[in-house]
C-alpha cells in the first residue's frame, strides 16, 4: 500500500499531520435528480500521540462542509474542522515563502542572469524584501523570485483539516460521508414504434461539474423528490462519454424512494457527461389513441375548428422509471423518423403511460352552433360536430367537451357519449378513411 505523508497547515507552528492513504480504499457515490450527491470514502490512516492534525486532500470543490460526517477510532479527539483549498497565486505564493529560502535571479550583463540563494523577508505588491546568504539585506521585483517547488503549508487541492488529540498509536480507517453540488442525473427513453408494438431503452445521464472525478467508484442513483432546504439551480457544459454492453442496473424500493444500482464500478470525470443504460425492453404492446379537446359549447359563439393531437399508451410496464424525456422514433422506407417527445414524472411499475406524439396532420373537428336560445336563468344551445379524416386509413377519435354537470344540466344526443374527469364529456367515434362523421348534441345547463 503506498501512502502519502501530508503537510502541516498554518494553524499552529507545532502542528503534525497524520499519514493517510493517497487514495480511498472503498468508495461510492449516491446520485439525486435534483443536483446533489452523496459521497462515501475510506482510507487508511496511521496515527500517533504526536499528530495534532488530519489532512485529507482531494475532496470535492462543491462540498457542503456542514454535511460532513467523519468516523475515527474512539481513541481520537476532533477539536475542529476546515475547508481549505488554496488556488495559486503569486501572491499566495510569496506570502507561504516568507521567512523561507527562495532564489534571486539578477542580472548579470546584458546576456546573462545569476542566481543568489536568499531568504524572503517580505513582499508588497510587485516587490519583494530579501535576505542573501551573507546577509545583505535588498528590494526586488517579484518576478524575479524563483520558487523551486508549491510550499507546504499550500492545499492546492481541496481539503478539509481536522485538529485532533490522538493518544495512542493507531493503524485505522477513516470514513467519509459529505454532500456535494453541481452533480445530478437525468433519465432519458428512446421509444421505437413498430406498427403494433415498441421497444424502450432508458439511459441515465449523470452530469459531473462537482470539482472531483471519481475513480472506480460504487454509483447508486436515488429517484425520488428528497425533502431540502435549499436547491441550487445546475449549470451543464461538458463533455460526453457512453457506457454501453454493460450488465443490467439493478432497481429496488427504499423509503419511498427508488434505487439504481450500477452493478459495475464507474469512472466519472469532472465536467463530463456519462451516460449508463438501464432500461431495455422490447416488443412492447402499444395503441394509438387520437384526441381533441374542444371548446365549451356553452360559451361557443361561432363555428370553431380544432387539432386532433395523436398519442402512443404503454400498457403497465413492470419496472419504475424515473422523471425524465421520452423521445419517439418511428421506420419509414428502413430510415428512423423522430415523431415527438414528452416529459413523464416518476413513474411506478405496472402504471399505463401515455404520451402524446404531436398534432395529426389529416384530422380536424369543426364545431358550429346550431341553435341558441339562451334564457336569463339557462343556457341553451344545439351544436353540430363535424369529425374529418383524410388519411388513407380509418381512426378511432375521442372528443373531450367541457360540460356543466350542474343537477339540472342536460346533455342531448344520438351519440354515445361518458363523463370522465369529473366534467368532461368524451364522444369516442370511428371515422372512415377519407370521411366525415357528423352529429349533434344538444346543451342546456343553469348560468
Amino acid at each position: 500500500m503506498k501512502y502519502l505523508m501530508l503537510s502541516t497547515v498554518l494553524l499552529s507552528s507545532y502542528a503534525i499531520a497524520a499519514t493517510l492513504s493517497e487514495s480511498p480504499t472503498n468508495n461510492a457515490l449516491v446520485i439525486y435528480n435534483d443536483n446533489v450527491a452523496l459521497v462515501h470514502e475510506e482510507r487508511d490512516l496511521t496515527l500517533t500521540p504526536n499528530d495534532t492534525q488530519i489532512i485529507y486532500k482531494g475532496i470535492a470543490q462543491s462540498i457542503n462542509p456542514d454535511s460532513v460526517h467523519v468516523t475515527l477510532d474512539p481513541s481520537v479527539s476532533i477539536f475542529s474542522q476546515q475547508y481549505k483549498y488554496d488556488k495559486l497565486t503569486l501572491t499566495k505564493l510569496l506570502q507561504a515563502s516568507i521567512n523561507e529560502p527562495v532564489t534571486i535571479r539578477r542580472r548579470k550583463n546584458a546576456q546573462e542572469y545569476q542566481r543568489l540563494s536568499a531568504t524572503l523577508l517580505s513582499a508588497n505588491g510587485n516587490r519583494a524584501i530579501v535576505r542573501t546568504l551573507d546577509y545583505k539585506i535588498f528590494s526586488v521585483d517579484t518576478k524575479n523570485i524563483l520558487f523551486d517547488a508549491i510550499p507546504k503549508t499550500l492545499l492546492t487541492k481541496p481539503s478539509l483539516v481536522w485538529n485532533i488529540n490522538a493518544t495512542q498509536n493507531v493503524n485505522t480507517q477513516i470514513k467519509l460521508d459529505y454532500l456535494i453540488n453541481n452533480i445530478s442525473f437525468s433519465s432519458n427513453y428512446i421509444l421505437n414504434l413498430h406498427e403494433n408494438d415498441a421497444d424502450l431503452s432508458g439511459w441515465i445521464t449523470i452530469n459531473n461539474r462537482s470539482g472531483k472525478s471519481f475513480h472506480n467508484t460504487n454509483l447508486t442513483l436515488l429517484a425520488g423528490n428528497i425533502n431540502r432546504v435549499h436547491t441550487p439551480t445546475p449549470r451543464v457544459m461538458y463533455k460526453s462519454a457512453v457506457m454501453a454492453d454493460t450488465p443490467a442496473v439493478k432497481e429496488r424500493s427504499f423509503e419511498g424512494y427508488h434505487l439504481y444500482q450500477v452493478p459495475f464500478k464507474v469512472n466519472l470525470a469532472n465536467n463530463e457527461k456519462t451516460q449508463i443504460q438501464f432500461v431495455d425492453k422490447k416488443a412492447i404492446t402499444t395503441k394509438r389513441l387520437y384526441e381533441a379537446t374542444l371548446f365549451n359549447p356553452l360559451y361557443l359563439m361561432g363555428e370553431r375548428k380544432s387539432d386532433v393531437a395523436q398519442f402512443v399508451s404503454l400498457p403497465s410496464l413492470p419496472i419504475a422509471l424515473p422523471k425524465g424525456v421520452v423521445r419517439t422514433y418511428g421506420i419509414s422506407q428502413g430510415k428512423n423518423i423522430f415523431l415527438g417527445e414528452n416529459r413523464i414524472n416518476h413513474t411506478p411499475k405496472n402504471t399505463p403511460i401515455k404520451l402524446k406524439i404531436g398534432t395529426n396532420f389529416d384530422m380536424k373537428v369543426k364545431q358550429t352552433p346550431l341553435m341558441r336560445d339562451d334564457t336569463k336563468e339557462f343556457f341553451d344551445v344545439k351544436v353540430r360536430y363535424d369529425v374529418q379524416n383524410h388519411s388513407e386509413k380509418g381512426n378511432t377519435i375521442t372528443l373531450k367537451i367541457p360540460v356543466n354537470v350542474q343537477k339540472d344540466a342536460k346533455i342531448t344526443t344520438t351519440q354515445k357519449y361518458s363523463i370522465i374527469e369529473g366534467n368532461i364529456a368524451a364522444f369516442t367515434l370511428k371515422v372512415d378513411a377519407n370521411a366525415t362523421k357528423s352529429f349533434e348534441v344538444h346543451f342546456r345547463s343553469k348560468r
